[in-house]
């Protein structure tokens, strides 16, 4: 049962992103958002705060939950946790190339990604921003992408 929540809260973590980047980080947050979407050289970003909005909630789940053997908020602490690592690994190594570690990737899907990624990018702006979630792309980017890898093999 415990792998079945972590999955679920895996899953609505997805929609959770989504709003907090549409709601909070556009919104009344926008300070801490911005330096994410103007062109810098800096390793950190104020932006990396929003680490915290969601690593904190998972730990005091992990940690309390274990503390009074609750599988089921030991289970939501870890696809918290999970989804932390996937945002890590896709919006920060594999979009935003912050490490290099997966720089020779060439998969219909990280191309749907990084291009839903760089349309919300495209407007450095608080307003008018598209695509805030991270996983979920709409299909037009898959599309776009194929076309574009076909374009490359002419």
């Amino acid at each position: 049962m415990g792998i079945l929540i972590t999955l679920a809260t895996f899953g609505i973590m997805e929609f959770m992103a989504w709003s907090t980047h549409r709601f909070v980080m556009h919104g009344f947050m926008w300070y801490f958002h911005e330096d994410h979407h103007v062109p810098h050289q800096k390793t950190f970003e104020r932006n990396d705060v929003f680490f915290l909005i969601y690593a904190i909630p998972s730990w005091l789940c992990i940690m309390l939950g274990m503390m009074n053997a609750n599988v089921f908020s030991v289970s939501v602490g870890f696809g918290i946790l999970m989804y932390g690592v996937a945002y890590f690994l896709v919006h920060d190594v594999l979009i935003h190339r912050r490490f290099k570690w997966f720089d020779n990737t060439d998969n219909w899907y990280f191309r749907a990604l990084r291009k839903a990624h760089k349309v919300h990018h495209k407007n450095q702006g608080k307003e008018e921003g598209q695509c805030f979630g991270m996983l979920w792309v709409p299909l037009k980017y898959f599309k776009e992408a194929k076309k574009a890898k076909q374009q490359q093999w002419t």
